[in-house]
This record gives structure tokens, sequence and C-alpha cells, in this order.
């Protein structure tokens, strides 16, 4: 494989100056994880100097650091890249890494559903080729350069996820990317406190076709209320090549049928009228239309399809996104859930569908644990308290809430349902190891800023509550 960054690719990307000649084979921001050759950016925000930290990278063997200044303990004649400001020399890594790259180019954004469709893509283009995939949830200002800086030049298919929670952001990193693909999962009602409407929403996920060209292709949701308003804004710009996935009728990504069970989903659909059967690992109906969306995203790629479906068998749910997990609960054990890393009204009914479809174990019960959605402004209590109602439809028994916003949601549930209510997750985690017993299911979600990963953590840690306590 070929270098990732010589000094004389990274000064002309950036404009900086290099000190010494180097290679790097990597690019890190963060001096805790920097690896051997990796090129060590020092970003520096409100409350770090990434410029503190070059000594330790180098240390740790890195190939160079790009910096704005000399930073303390550093020799003049360390490998350097000497830059005006590092964050917009890593931007310009970010778009010299996509000019030099002759993959194709996928991008993922969507109200729900982002990592995962990502994810999933890389698993259906990577036995077809050389692919690369954002990590994580890398989606932001700094994180879509940075993942675009790491692509390597023998890429054949690049698959990159765009979030934003302020209008204008996917703008930006929609024209660093530059996608031959654009995938719109979903538009659902998430970052309402920064946004007057979903229609707003929609405009703003829309600003994914601001970086491409014409003779690209939008991956769009047909059941979706808002895709004649993206699929106009697709045609606005120019971009007529349009795949609408989804159970409607006009979908060209059709899904025909598909059963749902507690571990597995099996789905028959067509793609431009070719049938594909196959069985995807994760349960859930949204997965169901995640990977129509995936099927329909390599289609515009000029991918395998049949390969792509088959890939769907070996996924793998993600921390926080589904993972699950047996834990002690008194004599015995119980099953956990993890869907912590993030929470909306639309993600939330998707992981209490998934809980319905799983049977307890005997003498178990259904069990969920909800901290608050974040970002909802003044709807707020409204979207929190809806959530009553798919609790009950999912049979779940017990439900405990955090936060102030999750107060609406235990109000609104019978007396029978309410496990116990609580300002932080620090304090529902010992409340809820408490509660459970051998045979549950329980569901952990929230938004990343309520912590519910705390009760995660405390139900891992394999100190279990007391035998015989009862919900």
């Amino acid at each position: 494989m070929s270098p990732l960054w010589t000094a004389a690719e990274a000064e002309a990307a950036t404009g900086g100056r290099a000190t010494r000649d180097w290679i790097a084979t990597g690019v890190s921001i963060d001096s805790r994880s920097v690896g051997p050759g990796d090129l060590f950016v020092a970003l520096a925000g409100p409350n770090f100097d990434g410029h503190d930290f070059v000594a330790d990278a180098l240390a740790k063997g890195a190939a160079a650091a790009l910096v704005a200044r000399l930073p303390p303990g550093v020799a003049e004649t360390a490998p350097l890249l000497v830059v005006a400001d590092t964050m917009t020399a890593l931007e310009g890594l970010g778009r010299a890494s996509r000019r030099r790259s002759a993959a194709q180019i996928i991008g993922v954004t969507g109200s729900v559903g982002k990592t995962g469709t990502k994810e999933a893509l890389k698993r259906a283009l990577e036995r077809q080729g050389a692919c690369f995939a954002s990590a994580g949830s890398l989606n932001n200002q700094w994180g879509v350069p940075l993942s675009l800086s790491r692509m390597p030049r023998e890429t054949a298919w690049g698959v990159f996820e765009l979030g934003m929670n302020h209008p204008g952001e996917i703008d930006a990193l929609s024209r660093m990317v530059r996608p031959d693909v654009a995938v719109i999962t979903t538009v659902e009602p998430a970052h309402l406190g920064h946004f007057p409407s979903v229609e707003a929403i929609a405009d703003a996920k829309a600003e994914i076709f601001a970086g491409m060209e014409q003779r690209g292709a939008a991956v769009l949701n047909r059941d979706n209320p808002h895709f004649v308003r993206l699929a106009a804004a697709a045609r606005a710009r120019g971009i007529t090549r349009i795949l609408a996935f989804g159970s409607h009728p006009e979908a060209t990504v059709r899904l025909i049928d598909c059963h749902l069970y507690a571990t597995a989903s099996a789905v028959t659909a067509s793609v431009l009228g070719e049938i594909v059967d196959y069985c995807i690992a994760i349960p859930g109906q949204h997965w169901v239309m995640n990977s129509l969306a995936v099927l329909g995203a390599v289609k515009a790629a000029r991918g395998d399809v049949g390969a792509a479906a088959a890939a769907m068998s070996s996924l793998q749910p993600l921390d926080g996104r589904g993972r699950r997990h047996k834990i002690a609960a008194g004599a015995g054990t119980a099953e956990l859930i993890d869907e912590s890393y993030n929470a909306s009204p639309a993600s939330m009914r998707a992981a209490l569908a998934v809980l319905g479809t799983m049977l307890p174990g005997k003498g178990g019960r259904r069990i969920a644990v909800l901290g608050d959605m974040l970002e909802l402004g003044e709807d707020a209590p409204r979207l929190h308290a809806e959530l009553a109602q798919p609790l009950i439809d999912s049979g779940v028994a017990l439900t405990f809430t955090v936060g102030a916003h999750m107060r609406a949601l235990y109000d609104a549930l019978p007396k029978r349902m309410r496990g116990g209510h609580a300002a932080s997750s620090a304090e529902m985690a010992e409340i809820v190891a408490r509660r459970l017993r051998p045979g549950d299911i329980v569901t952990v979600k929230g938004s990343h800023g309520s912590r519910m990963a705390e009760v995660v953590k405390r139900l891992l840690s394999g100190q279990a509550a007391s035998a015989g306590i009862k919900g």
C-alpha cells in the first residue's frame, strides 16, 4: 500500500512548510490513540490545545506533527508541518485526498440511521474491492476532513457520514466530500430546537446535494413524507438520477416482503427489477429500511447488488446501537440491549419495537430505561409523552426514566408501568441494578447528553442486584 501522505504532498495540500522529509501512514488528532507512522494534527479547541501534546505524540512514534507554532518541549528539527491554522490545514488535507481519489464516494445523512447505514455500506462493499469508511460517528466539521484525510489513495469505494444540528453545516461538508451518491436515510423531528419545522430539517438534509455533480445519484426514502421535497431539491441541483427506496409502490428499490424476528429479519426486495432475497443479522423494521438504502446506494455506485444483499447476514450491532449483553441479575442472568449512544423520537420507537419482538425468560419482563431526548425545542414535552403508547404496544412491563423531559413520559404512563424516575443516569443506574431479576430483557436508550451509557456501564459491571427484590 502506498504511503498516505509524504511531506511534500502535505505541504502542497496545506500551504505549510515541512521542517524535514517524512512519510505518514495515518492521520490522528488524539495523542492518546496516536500510532506509529501517524501525522498528528494539533487542533486547538475551547478547552484544550493539541500543541500541548505534540511531544507525547512524537514520543509514541508519530511520523510528524501538523502545528501552527513550535510546541513546548519540541525541537525545531523535529518532523513538523508548520501551517497558519491547523483546522484549515486539516480541511486542506481532506480536500486534497478527495481530489486525488478515483473512488466512487457515497455520502450518508439523515435524522436517524446514518452510522448504521454507513457501516452496512462498508460491509457490503469491502468484499467487492478496496473500501474505506469514516470511523464511528466522525460526521462533523472536523470529523469529515479527518476521515477524508485518512482515505487511502487506492480506495475504490469511500463512504462518509455527514451530520448536522444547524442549517448550513451539511452544505459545507458536502462541498468537501463531493459525493457521487447521496443517501438520505429519513427525515424526522430531531434537532427541532435548532429548526422551526421538520420541513426545515428536510431542507438542511438536502444540503448534501450541494457538493454533487449533475451525474450523481440521490438515494431517498420513498416512504418518508418529505420525499417529494427532497427529490425536488436534488433536481434543482441538476441531479436527475434518483433511486427511491421503501415499500411504496413507486419505489425503485422496493420492499416486497419481510419477516421480522427477535434477532434477525428475512427480506425480499426488488432493486430496479432485480429480485434479491436476504437476511439481515440485526433485528427491526428500521434495519430493513436501512438495508434498502444500502442496496440502492450500491446500485448507484456500480457495485454488485447481490453481493451487497448477502453481506447483510454478517452485520453486527455497534456499541450503543443495539449491541446485546448477558448480565447478572439476582441468582441468574438478564439480557441488556445497549441503545445508549443517542436517541430521537423515531429511533426510540424503533428500539421499543425491537424490544417488543423479544421474549423474556421465565419470570422475566420487558424493561425500558429511557433518558432525555435532547434538542427538541418547545415540542420536547409532547414528543416525550407520546412514547407512552409505543411502550404499551411493545408489552413493556416497567419503564424507568431519567431527566427533566422524560418526566412528561413518566407521568403519561399507566401507574403499573412506572418503575422509577431520576434526575441523573448515575442515580438511575443503581435503581435499575437493584430491580432486575432473572429473565428480564432491558433496553437502555437516550440522547448522548443524557449519559445513559452510565447505566449500561453499571449493569455490565457484574455487581448484580440482590436477589428477590421485586419490580
